[in-house]
């Protein structure tokens, strides 16, 4: 470590508030420092620290542009990890950061108090990916702001930092559109839900009107001297021409109105197009209409019906893409239709139906067979089985009795019980859920972020290409060269409208966030969705992850009887605290075997227990103990060996010098962690273990669930070390934990996975938390992220290919070759059919289906 170079304190931040903030840092400066391993964060001191020669102030740029407003500072104050005050347990509890590792429950309360920072807007008038550039513009430059974002799949904006709802909402509007604060998210969701169908409805029917008078205008002029303009027919055409003007402002007058704003705020954007290349065939038309002389004879031709048919069409267009958009969502909607409207609460004595928003902490409620839970608690009275399919993913229902928790939203499904609330409202692990899953749904991930680079440029491009099309038509193209040039610059205007461009990536993610949600695996970022797909390592732990996370009996081997084995260990056993002893007696209760009454208990550290039975000296404990005392065991060993392959451990019981058997006890593995193990190998993926436990025990485990390679008695806090290891060597690696003690190797990993089940579920500090505790849940969010990015990719292809071939084929490229120059109309329908395409391809998602266990997914779906 002596030729690591000095760290040194160099940028002071803000908004950063846990590991995961500070390894966005980290990673957003790595191209400036060449490692990640070179950049130390102190959440505490709100600083970054980089070796000499980096550039500060494009350092201070990028962690800006990531969501952390920096500055640079003038100090030689070393800072690196170990620098600080804390330095003693830098080590041990750092990750790298300068910061000590929070718990899961640190990192989730860091992160509700980042999102209680956050101001959601519902956005009108935005329509393309341009709109979404200038919106987020907008939001960036109110001061206080870290980070904005705009979801035009869902027509909201979330900005997150220091700043008043009123300032952000005359930010948007200053931009030329309309925003309003969401207070209820779920009464916005409602409303929204009822705007889109009426705004449906009334698409429809603008549709009808323009495309009604397009095709008229189209069969008149066709049966009556083409469109062309002559004395006869010059004042039906000035008539005409008005008629247009009326159904053209009646039914897309919306588009003129979003020009103007776009326009009076330096911007352009889809209406921009539109309103330029419909208007332009629309004033051409009335200038042929009323001076007819000012043109050559060819060129007398109207576009009227043009106009209303571009209109007609891409309203159309948008009635059919809001319809698709409407799917989208069917994963949040599921999940709010859980939601119990009332609950049948015990107060004094009496039962009374209440609306579920009255449900107090504390209140006892009952729940009849069929009936849905309204809020979270605990089980005071009664047993049932609850089906918790729509928040775990698992299909069989739980068997709940006393003293079991219980979630909001479940479905009691057998017997009738009494629960007390202990959650409500939004505390409740539905509510919590529902959020995780619309924050997600709004994020962006990085393979997004190209859309907005190009959508920067992309308007004001169109608009020159249009322009450099109608020079070089009118210069050198031919007569008519008027008609030819206004085909070409109106053409290029309307099919260059960038609106797939726009929801070529949300509404990829927002399918592919509530497919995940379906399967229990709630995805709370972008980025974490599409790096999920890129993983080539899994690192799992143990406890709790690969294993059940608790002691039982998997064995008992006795010398006469099992019943008077395990009831003599079970009479020893109930006066310790010991893990081992929980389950010795769990097996006995199990088994309906009653302890034995054991006296002069007393617990030997590293050897075992033992007592008085019967007047002899009852023991329980390792091998090494019993035959340091004169006991024979070996008539056992190959008993014991079977358990220490299983990965047990081994507890002789002897009665005075005669053994009576041997009882082996181990955190047994999960039924499907081998078949989850195996999915990721089938996969491509290599799976390793990193543990605290001792070697044996890893090695067999390792062994009988096919893992690659294992790490053993490895620290808790040294796991990170490890994740950074594997990322040194060039792997993208996911972390699966329970969230508590691996929070700082969740944090450093590419993705870390929580794995834990209900409640806990929002108290996780991963970036992808599993509500089962099955290992499948990881190869599952594997798979949807892989098909999400596969379905973004496609989007996107789409979206540029038909702008990279459309444009110039409007622009007139066929024309020398095959004489062929694109109609206006056939633009207009190009343009409404490209959004159309993407937001149905991202419906395909919604099909998506998990390689595990068909039978169980049947039954699932």
């Amino acid at each position: 470590m002596s030729d690591a170079p000095e760290l040194k304190t160099a940028l002071s931040i803000s908004g950063a508030s846990c590991q995961g903030c500070a390894k966005k840092i980290r990673n957003a400066l790595e191209p400036l420092t060449g490692s990640t391993e070179l950049v130390g964060v102190d959440i505490e001191a709100q600083t970054v620290a980089l070796p000499d020669g980096v550039d500060l102030a494009e350092a201070a740029r990028v962690v800006t542009e990531a969501g952390y407003p920096a500055e640079p500072v003038a100090t030689s104050e070393p800072a690196s990890c170990c620098a600080s005050k804390k330095a003693s347990s830098c080590n041990s509890q750092s990750d790298n950061t300068g910061a000590p590792a929070k718990s899961a429950k640190e990192h989730a309360q860091a992160y509700e108090a980042a999102d209680d920072d956050q101001v959601v807007l519902s956005v009108s008038g935005a329509t393309c990916a341009s709109c979404v550039d200038s919106i987020e513009k907008a939001l960036l430059s109110v001061p206080g702001v870290t980070h904005g974002h705009m979801n035009l799949a869902d027509n909201t904006a979330t900005a997150s930092g220091k700043a008043e709802p009123d300032a952000l909402i005359k930010a948007v509007e200053s931009a030329g559109y309309g925003a309003s604060v969401i207070e209820d998210a779920d009464a916005a969701d409602d409303r929204r839900q009822a705007e889109d169908k009426k705004q449906y409805k009334v698409l429809l029917v603008k549709m009808a009107i323009s495309l009604g008078l397009g095709l008229v205008l189209m069969v008149w002029g066709m049966g009556f001297d083409t469109m062309m303009v002559t004395e006869a027919n010059q004042l039906t055409w000035i008539n005409f021409g008005v008629l247009t003007l009326g159904v053209m402002i009646a039914t897309g007058g919306h588009f003129f109105t979003g020009a103007w704003k776009a326009f009076k705020h330096h911007n352009a954007n889809m209406d921009t197009l539109i309103a330029l290349g419909t208007g332009t065939a629309w004033l051409y038309s009335m200038v042929v209409s009323s001076v007819p002389e000012l043109l050559p004879e060819m060129a007398r031709h109207v576009y009227f019906e043009a106009s209303a048919m571009i209109i007609g069409l891409i309203n159309l267009g948008q009635a059919l893409e809001l319809r698709a958009k409407g799917k989208t969502s069917e994963a949040v909607r599921r999940l709010l239709d859980l939601r119990a409207k009332t609950a049948r609460v015990i107060r004094n004595g009496e039962e009374q139906d209440l609306p579920v928003e009255q449900v107090r902490k504390g209140d006892h409620i009952r729940v009849r067979p069929g009936e849905k839970l309204p809020v979270d608690g605990v089980i005071i009275e009664g047993s049932t089985r609850i089906d918790e399919s729509m928040l775990t993913g698992e299909p069989m229902p739980v068997s709940k009795a006393k003293d079991d928790e219980v979630s909001a939203g479940t479905l009691n499904t057998h017997g009738s019980i009494i629960y007390e609330a202990t959650r409500v409202g939004s505390e409740t692990a539905l509510a919590q859920i529902i959020k995780l899953v619309k924050k997600a749904q709004g994020s962006k991930p990085a393979i997004g972020r190209l859309a907005d680079r190009i959508s920067s440029v992309f308007v004001p491009t169109v608009m020159l290409v249009a322009i450099a099309a109608a020079l070089v038509w009118y210069n050198v193209g031919p007569e008519p060269a008027v008609v030819h040039m206004m085909i070409a610059a109106t053409t290029v205007l309307i099919i260059a409208c960038p609106c797939a461009l726009g929801l070529a990536t949300p509404m990829s993610v927002m399918v592919g966030v509530g497919k995940a949600a379906e399967y229990g695996a709630l995805i709370r970022q972008g980025d974490a969705l599409q790096t999920a797909g890129k993983i080539d390592l899994v690192i799992l732990d143990k406890t709790g992850t690969i294993t059940e996370g608790h002691p039982a009996v998997t064995r008992i081997t006795a010398v006469d009887s099992n019943a008077t084995l395990l009831a003599l260990a079970a009479g020893l056993e109930r006066h310790s605290e010991h893990p081992l002893a929980e389950a010795v007696l769990n097996r006995a209760r199990e088994d309906g075997v009653e302890p034995e009454t054991v006296t002069d208990f007393e617990a030997l550290n590293g050897k075992g227990v033992q007592g008085q039975f019967d007047g002899q000296r009852v023991r329980l404990g390792n091998r090494r103990w019993l035959e340091a005392e004169g006991i024979d065991v070996t008539n056992l060993d190959s008993a014991a060996n079977t358990i220490t392959e299983e990965a047990g451990t081994p507890l002789f019981l002897a009665l005075g010098a005669k053994v009576l058997g041997v009882i082996g006890v181990a955190d047994a593995i999960k039924p499907d962690s081998e078949a989850a193990i195996r999915r990721l190998h089938d996969a491509g993926i290599k799976v390793m273990m990193v543990t605290g436990d001792v070697d044996a025990t890893a090695k067999a485990i390792a062994a009988k669930t096919g893992i690659d390679n294992y790490r053993a008695e490895v620290l808790p806090e040294n796991k990170a070390e490890v994740v950074s290891e594997m990322r040194g060597k060039g792997y993208t690696v996911a972390m699966v934990g329970d969230g508590i003690n691996d929070a700082p190797a969740l944090a450093a990993a590419d993705v870390g996975f929580a794995i834990g089940t209900g409640t806990d579920v929002a108290i996780e500090s991963a970036a992808i938390t599993l509500m089962r505790g099955s290992l499948h849940g990881v190869p599952d969010a594997i798979e949807i992220s892989r098909a999400t990015v596969t379905n973004i990719k496609q989007n996107l292809f789409g979206a540029f290919v038909y702008n990279t071939m459309g444009i110039p084929v409007a622009a007139g490229l066929l024309y020398p070759v095959w004489g062929i120059l694109m109609s206006p109309i056939l633009a207009g329908a190009a343009m409404s059919l490209s959004s159309v395409t993407v937001v149905s391809n991202a419906n395909r998602l919604r099909l998506f289906k998990s390689s595990h266990s068909p039978a169980q997914q049947e039954e699932r779906n």
